[in-house]
């Protein structure tokens, strides 16, 4: 029974190819997952630079500390109307490639009517604040 699936009477063989294949596909090494960014290669912070929001939104007054595994900024948000608002964000805070990634960024408004997260990365190293491309 278990040697003949197909009752013919001969017993059961993988064809060879397919193995083969297989045993190939075995082989070969895993892709490694996205390759890292080179971190130090991001353009200077300068201030005022655009929102990753758009709408002509500038960010100014970027001026990130780092203590333990938090970044921390106030901010302020410059509308193009010629409004302005005072916020505040707090990033994780991890070492890598010689320095320290700020993402998973949460900010909120200094009066606390507003709060949202940002895709927006920094990394600083040697005193060099850097910003995602």
């Amino acid at each position: 029974m278990g040697s003949d699936p197909d009752m013919t009477g001969k017993p059961f063989r993988f064809p060879a190819f397919p193995l083969a294949l297989l045993a190939l596909a075995c082989a070969l090494p895993v892709s490694p997952a996205r390759a890292q960014a080179d971190y130090g290669a991001w353009p200077v912070l300068t201030n005022p630079f655009p929102s990753t929001g758009g709408g002509s939104v500038m960010i100014d007054g970027y001026a990130p500390v780092v203590t333990g595994d938090r970044c921390d900024t106030p901010f302020r948000a410059l509308m193009p109307d010629g409004a302005k608002y005072d916020n505040f964000v707090t990033f994780d805070a991890a070492p890598t490639q010689g320095g320290i990634l700020c993402r998973n960024g949460r900010w909120r408004s200094a009066d606390g009517g507003a709060s949202g997260t940002t895709p927006f990365e920094i990394f600083i190293r040697d005193g060099v604040v850097r910003r995602m491309p």
